[in-house]
C-alpha cells in the first residue's frame, strides 16, 4: 500500500495525490512528495521501480529484509537502509527495518511492517517548513536523526541496566544459587550492546555518502548533517563504554566464583585434616598387633578418645585463626 503526500514549499498541502501524477508534480519548484509504502507487494515495487528509475540492485534490495544499514548513491538519488531498536522484554533489543529512497524533490520510505513510527518525523517536517522546502536532503536527515535519537535513547537505558547489574553483583554474597542468573544478563546486555552497534556504527560512513550529494546535502544543511554524525559517533562510544563496562563486570563476577570455590576448597580441606588426625590414631591403635604395649593401658582407651578429641580441638583452633572455618 503507498500513501502520498504533498508538501508546497515545505508545508502540507490538502491537494489529493495520485499516483499516477507523482513524476509530474516533482517536476515543479517548491513541490516535495512523500510516499510512505507499507506492506509493498509486487505492483508496489513495479510502480516504484519505473517512477524513479531504480537501479535494478536497488528494486532486490528493496524486495529482500534484513539487509545491513547502509546509503548507496545513484544519479542524484539515495538509497538508505536504517535498522531502528526499541526496547523489548526485559535486557533484549528489538530490531526493526526501514528502507527509504531520497532525491531532491521527493522521499519514499518502504516498511515491511508497522514496527516504525513516522509521526515523530512528520511532525518535525511540519515544524521546519523552510528547511523542508530544501527538499529531500532535509527530509532523509530527519528520518536518520529520529533513528539515532532513538540509538541513544537505547544506549541510556542499557546504561542504567549495566549499573543495576553493577549494584548487584558487589552486593551478592556470592552464593551459589544467583551465579546463573548475574552472568547470564551480563552476556545477554553484552550480546546487545553488539546488536546495538552493528545498527549504529554503518552510519558513520552512510552520513559521510550523503553529503557528498549535492542534490541532497545542501551548504545550509551541512550543521545539521554534522549533528547527526556526532550523535551517530556518541552512540557508537557509549556503547562500547557499556560493553567495556560489562567485561569488567564479567571478570569481577569470574573472580567472585573463583574466590567463592576457594573458600569451599578451604572449608573442605580444613575439615579433611581435622578428620585426618583422629583417622589416623584410631588406624594405628586398631592395627592389634601382640607387642602394642599401649594395648595393655587400662587409660589407653579414654586416652586415645582424648588425644583424638585434643588434636582435632588444636586444628580446629588454628584453621579458624586462619579464617579457613
Amino acid at each position: 500500500m503507498i500513501e502520498a503526500h504533498l508538501y508546497r514549499d515545505g508545508r502540507a498541502a490538502d491537494d489529493p495525490v495520485v499516483l499516477a501524477s507523482v513524476p509530474d508534480l516533482m517536476d515543479h519548484d517548491g513541490v516535495f512528495v512523500w510516499l510512505d509504502v507499507r506492506s509493498p507487494d509486487d505492483g508496489d515495487f513495479r510502480f516504484l521501480k519505473e517512477t524513479f528509475a531504480l537501479h535494478p540492485l536497488v528494486v532486490e534490495d528493496l524486495r529482500h529484509q534484513h539487509q545491513r544499514p547502509k546509503v548507496e548513491l545513484f544519479d542524484a538519488q539515495a538509497y538508505v537502509v536504517l535498522r531502528p531498536v526499541r526496547p523489548a522484554d526485559g535486557v533484549v533489543l528489538e530490531e526493526l527495518e526501514l528502507h527509504a529512497l531520497a532525491g531532491r524533490r521527493y522521499l519514499v520510505t518502504i516498511r515491511a511492517d508497522e514496527g516504525f513510527d513516522m509521526t515523530s518525523t512528520v511532525a518535525r517536517w511540519d515544524r521546519q517548513p523552510e528547511l523542508l522546502a530544501k527538499g529531500g536532503g532535509f527530509a532523509v536527515y530527519v528520518l536518520i536523526d529520529e533513528v539515532v535519537d532513538g540509538f541513544l535513547s537505547t544506549v541510556e537505558r542499557l546504561e542504567d541496566q549495566a549499573d543495576d547489574l553493577e549494584d548487584l553483583i558487589f552486593a551478592t554474597d556470592d552464593g551459589p544459587a544467583d551465579v546463573p542468573q548475574v552472568q547470564e544478563r551480563l552476556f545477554r546486555l553484552k550480546r546487545e550492546c553488539v546488536r546495538l552497534r552493528r545498527s549504529a556504527m554503518p552510519m558513520r560512513q552512510g552520513i559521510d555518502l550523503l553529503q557528498e550529494e549535492p542534490a541532497l546535502a545542501l551548504p545550509s544543511l551541512a550543521p545539521y548533517y554534522r549533528d547527526v554524525m556526532d550523535h551517530v559517533i556518541r552512540t557508537v562510544e557509549l556503547t562500547d563504554n557499556v560493553r567495556d563496562l560489562l567485561t569488567s563486570m564479567l571478570e569481577v563476577r569470574i573472580g567472585q566464583v573463583a574466590n567463592h570455590m576457594n573458600d569451599i576448597m578451604k572449608k573442605l580441606t580444613a575439615w579433611a585434616g581435622i578428620i585426618l588426625v583422629p583417622t589416623l590414631i584410631a588406624g594405628i591403635y586398631g592395627m592389634n598387633f601382640d607387642n602394642m604395649p599401649e594395648l595393655g593401658w587400662r587409660l589407653g582407651y579414654p586416652g586415645a578418645l582424648g588425644l583424638m578429641a585434643l588434636s582435632s580441638l588444636a586444628l580446629y583452633l588454628v584453621f579458624k585463626k586462619r579464617e579457613w572455618l
